[in-house]
C-alpha cells in the first residue's frame, strides 16, 4: 500500500507541476508578489489533492474533512488580511498550510512514508522559489510547446499504439520503438537542460560533458566553429571535443545496460577502453592548456532542443529502418551487412544503431553481431566527428581531435581483439 501511495502522490505532484509550469510561464512577466498562483502553488495543490484522495471514506473522515475545511478558511482569511496589508497576491502560503494539515492527517492514517515523502517534496518546492521562478523566466515558447506535445503523444498516443510487430518481418513494434525514441530524447534533453540552466557561456568542461549528453556530434561541430574564431584556443577545444566523445562512449554503455544487460559484457571492453583513452587524453590536454592559460574560461555552447517532435520522429524512423534491415539481413545469414548498416548509420549518430541492436540482440540478431555492430557504430561516429571537425574547424583543433580519436579507436580495437564478444 505504501509504495502505491508514494506513486500516487508523485503523480499528483507531477500533475500540479505540469499545470503550474504552463501557468507560471504565462504569468512570467508579472512582478514578484503579483502572481496569485504559480509553479509552486499548483504543484502543492496537486499534492494536496493526492493527500485528500488517499484518505479513507469513513465517519471519522467526514469529521477530518470538516476540520480541513475550517483550517482552510482560517488560513485563507489570515492570508487575505496579510495580502491587503502587504499589497501582494499569492496563494502559496494558504495552500501550503492546507497541504501541511492534510499530510499530518495522512501520517496518522497509517501512510507515514507517503506523508513524509509528500512533506519533503513540498518543502523543496517552497525552498526553491527563486530558482524555479528564474527557470520559468528563461523557458522559450518553443521548448514549452515541444515538451507539451511530446507529453501528450507519450501519455495519450503510447497507450493506443499497437504493442506487437506490425510488419511482415516482425521487426517493428510501434510501442517499443516509440518508447526507445522518447527515452533517448529525454536523455539528450537532460544535457540540453543542463546547458540552459548553467548558461550557454558555461565553462569548457561543463559544456563538453553536458553538450555530449545532448549530442556529441553537435558539440564537436560547435567547438570546431569556435576554433576558427579563436585559433589560440584550438587545442583546448579539441580536448573538449575528445571529452565529449568519452561521454558518448559512456552513454552508449548505459543505454545497453538498461535495454539489454546481457549484451553489456560484449561491448564494455571496446567502449570502455575507447572512453578511457579519449577521456585521458582530453584530461591531459585540458590540464596542460589551463596551465598555459591559452584560452578564456568561458566557451559559448548553443544546442538545439533535442526534445522537438521532429527530432524524436526522425530518431524513431531511423530505429525502425535499422531494425527492419537488421532483421532481414539476420534471417538471410548475412551478419556482415548488419555491421555495414551499423557503420553507415553510425557516421551520423551512434544512438539509433545502438538502440536497435540492443533491442534485437538475442532475439533476431546474435549477441556477438549486435555487440560488434554497436562498437562499429561508435567507431564510425568517432571517425565522422573527426571529418566534421576537419571541415568546420581550425587545423590545430582537427589535428588534436584526429590524434586523440585515432588512439581511442585503436585502443578499442585492441580491446575487442583481446576480449571478443561471444
Amino acid at each position: 500500500m505504501a509504495a502505491a501511495s508514494l506513486t500516487s502522490l508523485a503523480v499528483a505532484l507531477g500533475i500540479g507541476l505540469l499545470v503550474g509550469l504552463e501557468r507560471g510561464w504565462q504569468a512570467r512577466d508579472e512582478a514578484e508578489g503579483q502572481r496569485t498562483a504559480g509553479v509552486r502553488t499548483y504543484a502543492i495543490t496537486g499534492l494536496l489533492g493526492g493527500v485528500c484522495g488517499l484518505m479513507p471514506v469513513t465517519p471519522s473522515a467526514i469529521f477530518l474533512g470538516l476540520s480541513f475545511a475550517v483550517a482552510g478558511l482560517v488560513l485563507g482569511a489570515y492570508h487575505v488580511m496579510h495580502a491587503r496589508a502587504q499589497g501582494e497576491f499569492s496563494a502559496t502560503g494558504a495552500v501550503a498550510g492546507m497541504a501541511t494539515f492534510g499530510l499530518g492527517a495522512l501520517a496518522t492514517l497509517g501512510e507515514r512514508d507517503a506523508a513524509v515523502a509528500g512533506a519533503v517534496g513540498m518543502t523543496i518546492m517552497l525552498a526553491t522559489k527563486r530558482p524555479l521562478h528564474a527557470w520559468v523566466q528563461r523557458i522559450h515558447w518553443e521548448e514549452l510547446r515541444a515538451a507539451l506535445i511530446l507529453l501528450a503523444m507519450t501519455f495519450l498516443l503510447l497507450p493506443i499504439l499497437p504493442n506487437r510487430p506490425v510488419d511482415p518481418w516482425l521487426a517493428l513494434n510501434p510501442a517499443v520503438i516509440w518508447e526507445l525514441a522518447i527515452a533517448m530524447a529525454a536523455a539528450s534533453f537532460a544535457g540540453y537542460v543542463a546547458i540552459r540552466i548553467l548558461g550557454e557561456g558555461a565553462g569548457l568542461l561543463v559544456a563538453s560533458v553536458a553538450g555530449s549528453l545532448a549530442s556529441s556530434t553537435a558539440t564537436t561541430a560547435n567547438f570546431a566553429r569556435i576554433s576558427r574564431e579563436q585559433p589560440q584556443a584550438a587545442r583546448r577545444l579539441g580536448a573538449g571535443a575528445l571529452l565529449a566523445g568519452a561521454v558518448m562512449f559512456a552513454r552508449l554503455m548505459i543505454v545497453v545496460a538498461i535495454l539489454n544487460p546481457s549484451l553489456l559484457a560484449g561491448v564494455v571492453p571496446a567502449l570502455a577502453t575507447a572512453m578511457l583513452a579519449s577521456g585521458g587524453i582530453a584530461g591531459f590536454l585540458l590540464v596542460r592548456e589551463a596551465r598555459a592559460g591559452s584560452v578564456s574560461g568561458n566557451t559559448r555552447l548553443v544546442l538545439s532542443n533535442p526534445f522537438e517532435l521532429r527530432t524524436v520522429l526522425v530518431l524513431a524512423a531511423l530505429i525502425s529502418v535499422i531494425s527492419v534491415l537488421a532483421k532481414i539481413l539476420a534471417e538471410h545469414g548475412v551478419g556482415t551487412w548488419i555491421l555495414i548498416v551499423a557503420a553507415v548509420s553510425g557516421l551520423a549518430d551512434a544512438d539509433p544503431p545502438t538502440l536497435s541492436l540492443s533491442h534485437l540482440a538475442g532475439v533476431s540478431v546474435t549477441q556477438g553481431v549486435a555487440a560488434a555492430g554497436i562498437a562499429i557504430a561508435a567507431a564510425a561516429n568517432t571517425l565522422g566527428k573527426t571529418v566534421l571537425a576537419g571541415r568546420l574547424g581550425d587545423r590545430a583543433m582537427t589535428r588534436t581531435l584526429a590524434i586523440g580519436n585515432a588512439i581511442a579507436i585503436a585502443g578499442g580495437g585492441v580491446a575487442w581483439l583481446l576480449w571478443p564478444a561471444g
